[in-house]
């Protein structure tokens, strides 16, 4: 049974740094696309960063591209998002999610294309 699991999240001051986890289980890291997606209140959910397992690829959205890196680790079979100088418009529930059908990631990632999803953790940026 694929399982995606989130945590990291929580209340930053802008100008800071969270690292949000995603830890996998019942498939491998090194099969499925990885996306990190976010939703703020009233907004559609969006692709922020993805991940090719195949060749180690990564994919930034504009909005983030020099302040987030996405990682894994395979020992742990776990995909991370460090997030730095968060800003308020960063606030939302921040969602990890597996496209299981390539190992190759769409860029930009869309949402639909990703068939498992975890719960989602809350991020909050405000002074």
């Amino acid at each position: 049974q694929v399982q995606l699991v989130e945590s990291g999240g929580g209340l930053v001051q802008p100008g800071g740094s969270l690292r949000l986890s995603c830890a996998a289980s019942g498939f491998s890291l090194d099969d499925f696309a990885i996306g990190w997606f976010r939703q703020a209140p009233g907004k559609e959910r969006e692709g922020v960063s993805c991940f090719s397992s195949s060749d180690g690829s990564t994919y930034y959205a504009d909005s983030v591209k020099g302040r987030f890196t996405i990682s894994r680790d395979n020992a742990k079979n776990t995909v991370y998002l460090q997030m730095n100088s968060l800003k308020p418009e960063d606030t939302a529930v921040y969602y990890c999610a597996a496209d299981p059908r390539t190992a190759v990631a769409t860029v930009p990632p869309e949402v639909a294309l990703y068939d498992y999803w975890g719960q989602g953790t809350q991020v909050t940026v405000s002074s």
